[in-house]
């Protein structure tokens, strides 16, 4: 087993929004175990869209990306799985099969970023550019939706 990623204090805000990404995932995965209806599913994904995840990429867009340059190999690989996800949650064809895309996709682009681009911005960055990334992450705790908890059904 290999040991786990020590992530530089400063990003840790980030890679704890990185849990609750995660943890839509797994709530997906559940609700389809479950049977659970695919709108239900939608509501809850696009409400942590709206309040979370769409100002997680602006954060990381503004103050992570930048340093290491939008010319960076794994900067336009994560800035490509952004758009990518991005019309995931805006989109309005098949919500089925709009869920499943959702949940490989997030949790392949969190694995991504947690495993290699943090890497890589962390051996890099300075203390100022990383100090500019904690200063932009808002400081409140996750508050989860729960009206509909269907994950728990």
């Amino acid at each position: 087993m290999s040991k786990p990623l020590k992530r530089h204090l400063l990003l840790q805000d980030l890679s704890r929004d990185h849990h609750h990404g995660l943890l839509l995932c797994w709530k997906i995965r559940t609700g389809f175990k479950k049977e659970i209806a695919p709108k239900r599913m939608m509501k809850y994904a696009q409400w942590f869209w709206k309040n979370h995840l769409k100002v997680h990429f602006k954060i990381e867009e503004e103050t992570v990306f930048p340093i290491l340059g939008k010319e960076h190999d794994l900067i336009k690989k994560a800035l490509s799985e952004h758009r990518k996800i991005k019309r995931l949650m805006e989109g309005t064809d098949n919500i089925e099969v709009r869920l499943n895309s959702i949940e490989e996709q997030l949790e392949q682009h969190i694995r991504f970023e947690e495993r290699i681009l943090f890497q890589e911005v962390q051996s890099i960055a300075t203390e100022t550019e990383l100090k500019h990334v904690k200063e932009a992450h808002s400081e409140e705790n996750f508050v989860d939706n729960l009206n509909d908890p269907f994950w728990e059904k």
